[in-house]
């Protein structure tokens, strides 16, 4: 019988892959708490209007959902990106009436896009939104605290800052219009996807990946000479505080995100180690998707990490700095020593609630529960056989420094543990 195996584009973690995975979230979830966001979870399918109302005609919706029919006739959407969960569960919850939240939240998304390096058709993302605040100060925070993750990770030299401004509506609605008018004087040499977004949302057209398109572009119009002078001023103040900051950023008039509900500030933190799939985080302020989904006018800044993208990125520079997860690697040679060692793993456990231990149950050569012990990362070694259990005692090895064995009572080891944490 054939193996069933996974869907194409949707990737296992390993154990081992998950003690890099848990190591980057800690990191991640500890820095937006320090900020003081809190953290929100909502469910991985939605009511596929959802979407269709949010990023109408965004290429998630038109092409890369995963939408089906449920057993009672209703459309409904694996969750192609966060941010509309979140606003949905913010105004449903009543979470928008009083207070002005920062929220983060972590999980998988689902695209049906070419599976490719940092790309996949299930992918995971860490994010933060803030409701309810307007101003330069607000999207400083965010662009910091992610500049702050970086540092943490070790990898702030690996990343560079791109931003830009789109304005208000007006403003997008002016620019699309004179863009328009512009390509259409050079129809001979548009492909069919700029065609289509000529119509149904022009802005797109300036990260198009061809370069026939983007050779064209450089004669363009540009969305700058567009801006209205609020636009103008919140970018100013907002660059300015980057630079007081101490943040490097460029200035880049192609960025506008892939989604359709962004508005004045977008950003993108990028690298080049990562070959076409260089975005890291993206955000930008999204000021009446609240309201275009059911809410108050309220508005709103936010962003997401790419997991896969970060952890690649932290691989490839050698710099996933996983911590040891076992204290402790029982060693044990016969079923009695095995009985014993799940006994003092659980005495070890109440005197030191925190040690993480792990009993071999296999009761494989000596060599071989070595090995696993060392493999494991665990800081030392506990070894249980017939003259251990004989005279009473517990054979302790030290797996990170070289030293001898030592043969000791119960209560010796308590003062041992006792002395390390």
């Amino acid at each position: 019988m054939s193996k069933v195996q996974t869907l194409r584009g949707m990737n296992d973690i390993s154990p081992e892959e998950t003690k890099d995975w848990s190591y980057v979230e800690n990191i991640l979830k500890s820095v937006f708490e320090s900020y003081g966001y809190d953290e929100i979870r909502f469910p991985i399918v939605e009511k596929t209007e959802l979407y269709t109302r949010s990023n109408e005609a965004a290429d998630i919706v038109t092409k890369e959902m995963y939408t089906f029919e449920d057993k009672g006739g209703e459309s409904i959407s694996l969750r192609p990106e966060g941010t509309a969960g979140c606003v949905r569960a913010a105004i449903e919850n009543d979470l928008l009436r009083t207070d002005k939240p920062r929220l983060w939240y972590s999980g998988p998304m689902f695209r049906y896009e070419r599976p490719q390096k940092g790309r996949s058709r299930q992918f995971h993302q860490f994010s933060a939104e803030v409701f309810g605040l307007n101003s330069p100060e607000i999207d400083a925070e965010l662009i910091l605290m992610s500049a702050r993750l970086w540092k943490k990770l070790g990898i702030l030299e690996d990343l560079r800052l791109e931003i830009n401004n789109l304005g208000n509506e007006k403003t997008r609605n002016l620019y699309s219009e004179s863009l328009v008018n512009f390509l259409k004087e050079k129809n001979e040499g548009l492909d069919d996807d700029t065609r289509r977004k000529m119509v149904e949302n022009p802005l797109r057209i300036l990260d198009s990946k061809s370069s026939v398109i983007q050779d064209i572009l450089k004669k363009a119009p540009k969305i700058e000479d567009f801006i209205d002078e609020s636009s103008k001023n919140y970018q100013i103040n907002l660059l300015e505080l980057l630079k007081k900051a101490g943040i490097k950023y460029t200035v880049n008039p192609q960025l506008v995100r892939g989604l359709d509900y962004y508005n004045q500030t977008v950003f993108e933190w990028k690298t080049d180690l990562l070959g076409s799939q260089d975005t890291v985080l993206g955000g930008g302020r999204y000021d009446h998707l609240v309201e275009e989904l059911g809410g108050k006018p309220c508005p709103a800044i936010g962003f997401s990490i790419g997991l896969e993208r970060l952890i690649l990125l932290l691989s490839e520079q050698e710099k996933l700095k996983r911590k040891i997860s076992l204290d402790i690697y029982f060693i044990c040679f016969t079923e009695s020593a095995t009985q014993k060692a799940i006994i003092y793993s659980e005495n070890l456990k109440e005197e030191y609630s925190d040690l993480n231990i792990k009993v071999n149950l296999g009761l494989e050569s000596a060599t071989s529960q070595f090995k696993k012990a060392d493999k494991s990362g665990a800081k030392m070694a506990l070894i249980l056989g017939e003259e251990e259990l004989e005279n009473n005692k517990i054979s302790f090895k030290d797996l990170r420094i070289k030293s001898d064995q030592e043969s000791l009572t119960f209560m010796d080891l308590l003062s041992k543990l006792k002395q390390i944490y």
